[in-house]
């Protein structure tokens, strides 16, 4: 990891940068309009599917009420609301107080205001690693993803994600106490923070043994990476009497860890054409993080895309719900993001508008749907 040239704002906007921004923002506007299109075709309500359904709600009491809310299932289940991190909740209740807007509305600004942040981190760690074209792209292509329509709704991907990618690239410009820093807000937004932990802890480790000393600065980073993960496991542990409380509510969702026993049964109980497609998705999913490792990404960024994706496969949560819970891990991205870089931008605009569409066009048809798992 080559040291910082010379110091910078890590805030600055070069015109690449904001090409990203509006890149990314153009995807997400087009998921919204076909949303808008799909909802008053359908009759159905597509803001309410934004910012008042399924986790969502879960947020919005949480800001309104605190915690101490549980729902007990027909089947006896148990779901409590402690299951939710307090970060997104807690800024949903601060700009419903100081602005004429409810907490869900307030969940709506967050998530897009985050995913505007999160496009530009997304590209300052791509353009780090391959350059200021494959940064733009890096970011449209989050903004394509194909459960990228999570962005646009009051859910913690997005904010998770731009305090995740300014961490990285604080770590790649040598700014530790900084990345330590987002880092710890991270930890009190979602359970995949500790992707993020760790892509700190082992670049540290690296570093120590390789020059054998660790600078001040990145040893402060390093102890302010779990503050925030861990105080609210501290927490729920206090608030329910037990040192594993946190696990044993997300146990009661059924997300405990279990090392992928639920993922093979799931594919085992499949139909053979499923099973087979849901195999090759898999393997398509291996061949991306191949390639991250032969492409040689940064330590950090590297450590935290096989953390996020090891993180959402190792659970026992639904599976319907992985391909969302991957989707902080932008530097899967990267490698088409280079492969695209490649092109001339005449045939690299098509593939994108496609791109686009279609994410749009899925996202639509799952809002007014089933809804996001």
């Amino acid at each position: 990891m080559p040291p910082p040239d010379r110091p910078r704002r890590l805030t600055h906007l070069s015109r690449p940068a904001v090409i990203a921004l509006g890149g990314y923002a153009l995807t997400r506007l087009i998921g919204l309009a076909v949303l808008a299109i799909a909802a008053a075709a359908t009759g159905k309500d597509g803001l309410h599917r934004l910012k008042g359904r399924w986790d969502s709600v879960w947020y919005v009491r949480v800001a309104e009420h605190g915690y101490g809310y549980e729902v007990t299932l027909p089947n006896g289940d148990v779901h409590p609301d402690l299951a939710f991190f307090p970060l997104l909740p807690a800024l949903e209740r601060g700009l419903s107080a100081v602005l004429p807007i409810d907490a869900a509305t307030a969940g709506l600004a967050v998530s897009w205001t985050a995913g505007l942040a999160a496009a530009v981190g997304i590209y300052k760690c791509g353009a780090h690693v391959a350059g200021e074209r494959t940064g733009i792209l890096l970011a449209v292509l989050w903004g394509v993803y194909p459960t990228a329509f999570v962005q646009s709704m009051a859910y913690t991907e997005t904010l998770f994600t731009a305090l995740a990618a300014w961490s990285l690239y604080a770590v790649l410009r040598g700014r530790w106490i900084l990345a330590g820093a987002l880092c710890a807000v991270a930890g009190l937004t979602r359970p995949t923070a500790v992707a993020l932990i760790a892509a700190l802890g082992i670049t540290a480790l690296v570093t120590l043994v390789r020059d054998r000393r660790l600078p001040l600065r990145t040893v402060a980073g390093v102890l302010l990476a779990p503050l925030g993960w861990l105080a609210y496991i501290a927490y729920v542990g206090v608030r329910e009497q037990s040192p594993t409380a946190y696990f044993d509510v997300q146990a009661a969702w059924g997300n405990s860890i279990d090392g992928g026993v639920a993922l093979a049964r799931f594919i085992a109980g499949l139909p053979w054409p499923a099973a087979l497609g849901l195999c090759a998705a898999l393997a398509l999913l291996g061949w991306l993080v191949a390639l991250c490792v032969r492409q040689k990404q940064p330590l950090p960024l590297l450590v935290y895309t096989i953390g996020v994706v090891f993180v959402s496969l190792v659970g026992a949560a639904y599976f319907g719900s992985r391909p969302r819970l991957m989707m902080p891990a932008f530097g899967l991205l990267l490698p088409p993001a280079v492969a695209l870089a490649r092109l001339r931008t005449r045939t690299a605009l098509p593939v994108l508008a496609g791109l686009a569409l279609a994410s749009a066009v899925y996202g639509a048809f799952t809002l007014l749907g089933s809804g996001p798992p």
